[in-house]
């Protein structure tokens, strides 16, 4: 996408797409899929979080890849119907969508860590970031095998990428987002800092 050149969107329209966005975020994608797939409620397992790594904790591989490109995709299409209004509404959809889906009204506002979500926001406002992002992700990952240390790292970067190939608002945007994850993340990094964060396939 352009970034705007101003920021022209009416205080009705920005509305409109926050709301629009947000409800799109909340679609709880790991617990519905959960739940028709007999695993159960996924909130009462593990981390009691909603996105594809609580999924795979039911055992169930394909249930986890297709929650995660689901809520993936709901980052994208926030995005895309978002920018009905305009590039404005697509950068505010992009953190409405996100945050819809960590804090989704229906589940008491208990919702993901927004990584996937957030990725794929990220995506639609610029592919090559998307990109980026992944690779960076699967590079820390290789080398340190802890993954929401991955993420956090993707995430943190990603607003210099997105500035260089699109622009200052869209990177503030994106910030914003990145900045919803690193929140939902606190716990990770609280033991990121102890030393104690699980690493993957170590069984924790």
């Amino acid at each position: 996408m352009t970034d705007p050149a101003a920021w022209t969107l009416s205080a009705p329209e920005a509305l409109a797409a926050v709301g629009i966005s947000y409800l799109i975020g909340s679609i709880p994608f790991g617990l519905i899929l959960a739940r028709l797939a007999g695993a159960g409620d996924i909130r009462k397992i593990g981390s009691g979080n909603i996105g594809a790594t609580n999924v795979l904790r039911t055992g169930r591989k394909g249930l986890a890849g297709l929650t995660l490109a689901l809520d993936a995709g709901k980052g994208a299409v926030g995005v895309f119907a978002g920018g009905y209004f305009g590039a404005e509404g697509a950068l505010i959809a992009a953190v409405a969508t996100t945050a819809g889906h960590m804090f989704p009204v229906w589940l008491g506002f208990r919702g993901g860590k927004g990584v996937a979500t957030g990725w794929g926001a990220l995506t639609a406002l610029a592919w090559p970031s998307g990109l980026i992002a992944v690779g960076i992700w699967l590079l820390v990952a290789a080398t340190m095998r802890i993954s929401s240390l991955s993420a956090l790292v993707a995430t943190v970067l990603a607003p210099f990428h997105v500035w260089y190939f699109v622009g200052p608002w869209t990177a503030l945007a994106v910030a914003a987002v990145c900045a919803l994850i690193w929140i939902r993340h606190r716990q990770n990094i609280a033991r990121l800092l102890r030393g104690d964060e699980p690493k993957i396939g170590g069984g924790t």
